[in-house]
């Protein structure tokens, strides 16, 4: 599983919800990879750009858009349950 944050430079929001899935969400998935994407980055724009992504942090998982400006922890750790049902 795998989690990108798509995020801008200096976006208090986007700290929070990495210190959110790196304390709360990471222990309890511990095989899940969390790649950290700049906004502006090539790669970033495209994921802007395909995902209508308006508002820093853009949350991917799995390559699905699952929110835009912040992230709720439990329907985060609700998602990744059904993609993993016995973490």
């Amino acid at each position: 599983m795998k989690i990108e944050l798509v995020k801008t430079p200096g976006c208090a929001e986007c700290a929070k919800v990495k210190r959110m899935i790196d304390q709360d969400i990471k222990p309890q998935f511990p095989s899940l990879e969390v790649v950290e994407i700049d906004a502006l980055s090539s790669a970033g724009q495209e994921l802007v750009a395909k995902h209508g992504i308006m508002a820093s942090p853009g949350v991917l998982v799995n390559g699905e858009l699952f929110s835009i400006g912040g992230a709720d922890k439990a329907k985060l750790i609700e998602k990744l349950k059904t993609l993993n049902p016995t973490p």
